[in-house]
């Protein structure tokens, strides 16, 4: 279990969505992560602020890129391209929650639909990819945080054995605890999502 350096709170640093909060939307916020959406147009540049340690998750216009950047306090965001820009701004708290030892890790089980992006000491990311009619089968995850970078109809069968049906629109955001599950995308195109678990 990987411990966060200390670092000042949101509630005495500047924090980003109280500095714009046209550009930061809080999507997740929980005793562990805090989950940003951050909106620029092109050229655009937000404010200067601190932040704890931070994966982000690029919904536009690269889809599905993945960085760590360590904590700051004097940063600021900025889009240089001359299109908008969208990202999930994943925060990371505290000491990760106690999860469930994963024995059936997806990326050594069905290591064609799940690659690795990113791994360190911090956060595990993920990038699964699944074609129309691919089911994956049995895996576990940590608790995570999942961004959906296409528009996607899956269905997920739990290790319990209920059936989730799951449809998400690209740019999607949620946060799961420790699950156990497979699962078939039912849809007519190739499905795409980050998840970035916990450690």
């Amino acid at each position: 279990m990987s411990l966060l350096p200390a670092f000042c709170s949101t509630a005495s640093a500047q924090d980003p969505v109280a500095a714009a909060p046209t550009l930061y939307k809080v999507e997740v916020d929980n005793q562990w992560v805090r989950v940003l959406r951050l909106t620029l147009g092109a050229h655009q540049k937000g404010p200067r602020h601190s932040h704890r340690p931070e994966v982000v998750v690029w919904v536009t216009p690269t889809p599905g890129q993945v960085a760590f950047r360590p904590a700051s306090t004097t940063d600021s965001d900025e889009n240089p391209s001359d299109a908008p820009l969208e990202q999930a701004i994943i925060e990371l708290k505290q000491n990760p929650p106690t999860s469930t030892r994963i024995a059936l890790d997806p990326v050594a089980i069905d290591p064609e639909y799940h690659k690795v992006v990113l791994d360190n000491s911090y956060v595990r990311a993920i990038r699964t990819v699944l074609e129309p009619g691919i089911k994956s089968p049995l895996h576990e995850h940590p608790h995570y945080v999942v961004v959906y970078i296409t528009e996607l109809h899956t269905t997920m069968k739990l290790g319990d054995g209920r059936e989730v049906d799951n449809p998400r629109r690209a740019g999607d955001i949620g946060w799961r605890d420790y699950m156990k599950h497979e699962t078939l995308n039912i849809g007519k195109q190739t499905a795409a999502e980050i998840q970035v678990e916990l450690k």
